[in-house]
């Protein structure tokens, strides 16, 4: 056990991290940026493990009162259809919408048609947790400094399809792999806020779909940086090991099937309507995988939620990351376990650090008092890339490790495939 509470941090990282200019133009690079970002990590030393931080999530507390606008996005994708909702932090309101969130409610047609600006204040979009939105506690107490306490940032929350109150409006529903809508979240805010900086931070399920994001956008990706927090990374190890404890069968994997279960049946006309799912066999499932085994497979055509869990897993597009990229992880996370962290990945690739702390749970890192301790690296980070680092000095270029082999070969780290080619 860490010595009353006191986590140790540890930072994994290519032995030449990628070189960066500052405003002032002096050079840095990013290890030094991500080292000089993350405080000592003094956690509540009752909470002295992964199980107790993690399930003390469940003491409700209100938060950060955080105001949001909400505008539905129409699908851009001839595939992937239907709608989805991004939530924007905005001031304080008295509007009052039943049906959402709390403190969230409808932008009007008139005022969204107007919120293109050519400032250039950083903006962070944000993606949550399994069957999380932008309600979610551990989001709002992430993106409060920066929106908050003159906070010089704008930011935005996509919401799954389904989730924080959204509606399902076709048979595309959400994955660990669904790229598609923050993709396009990221494209209408560079044509919107085109002097902007863009940045992104998920959470669990969210930062495995932002990782993924990031890798398959690899040198063209649109943001300047991202952070990755408490990621399963690979999907496939980290369904494995909750079904190997206990607690992690009976109580996580459980409570994330009944989540998703009861998102279902939230949902239940939308789905009965847009998709070929088994409503009822959906309604009889008890843990995640088994909710995987009854709508991923059948939605995307896996032959087993593992081929799923094997595709959707982010740890081999980390090797395509062309921009600073920041993961941290708690090696005590009961969720997103530490077998299933790249540690190589991470030391192979210049534009990637990886902290991680040895305590801290999964999304909770609990000091003493009641705050955490996750927001100050990532608004540290934040702040000190928009503010401080020359953001287009940073040119991507395909300056990552590669394997030397007897073999002319190509290996796609987004798809995850070895081609052996003709000479």
């Amino acid at each position: 056990m860490d010595w009353f509470g006191r986590a140790k941090i540890v930072f994994t990282h290519a032995t030449s991290p990628l070189a960066l200019k500052k405003k002032d133009g002096t050079s840095t690079d990013l290890l030094k940026v991500c080292e000089a970002s993350t405080p000592t990590c003094q956690l509540n030393p009752l909470l002295f493990n992964g199980d107790l931080q993690t399930m003390w999530t469940a003491v409700k507390e209100h938060g950060p009162p955080i105001y949001y606008r909400r505008r539905i996005f129409d699908a851009d994708h001839k595939v992937y259809t239907g709608t989805f909702t991004v939530d924007f932090a905005v001031d304080p309101h008295k509007d009052v919408d039943e049906e959402l969130p709390p403190r969230t409610a409808f932008f009007s047609d008139d005022d969204f048609a107007q919120i293109g600006s050519d400032d250039s204040r950083p903006m962070l979009i944000v993606l949550h947790g399994l069957s999380g939105g932008s309600h979610e506690i551990y989001l709002r107490h992430t993106i409060a400094p920066l929106v908050l306490d003159e906070g010089n940032w704008e930011v935005c929350v996509v919401n799954a399809r389904g989730c924080a109150n959204s509606k399902v409006t076709s048979g595309v529903l959400f994955n660990a792999r669904a790229t598609w809508d923050l993709r396009q979240v990221v494209k209408w805010a560079k044509q919107t806020f085109p002097n902007r900086p863009l940045f992104g931070v998920g959470f669990s399920l969210g930062a495995n779909i932002l990782t993924n994001y990031v890798g398959e956008e690899g040198e063209n990706c649109l943001l300047k940086g991202a952070i990755s927090v408490a990621n399963p990374f690979d999907l496939e190890v980290a369904n494995k090991a909750l079904q190997r404890t206990f607690l992690g069968k009976q109580v996580y994997s459980r409570v994330m099937g009944s989540s998703m279960k009861k998102l279902i049946a939230t949902h239940k006309d939308a789905v009965l309507t847009h998709t070929n799912l088994d409503y009822d066999s959906i309604q009889k499932v008890t843990y995640l995988h088994e909710f995987d085994r009854e709508v991923q497979t059948v939605t995307w055509g896996y032959p087993t939620e593992n081929a799923y869990y094997r595709d959707a897993s982010s740890s081999d597009a980390i090797l395509a990351i062309r921009i600073p990229f920041l993961a941290i992880s708690a090696l005590d996370d009961p969720i997103a376990v530490f077998d299933a962290i790249p540690f190589q990945e991470f030391t192979q690739n210049p534009y990637t650090v990886l902290v991680t702390t040895s305590l801290g749970g999964h999304i909770s890192w609990f000091e003493i008092g009641g705050g955490r301790w996750h927001p100050r690296p990532i608004c540290n980070f934040l702040n000190y890339m928009a503010n401080e680092i020359n953001l287009d000095a940073i040119t991507p270029s395909d300056n990552g490790k590669k394997a030397e082999t007897q073999f002319t070969t190509e290996f796609n780290p987004v798809r995850r495939k070895l081609r052996i080619l003709d000479n």
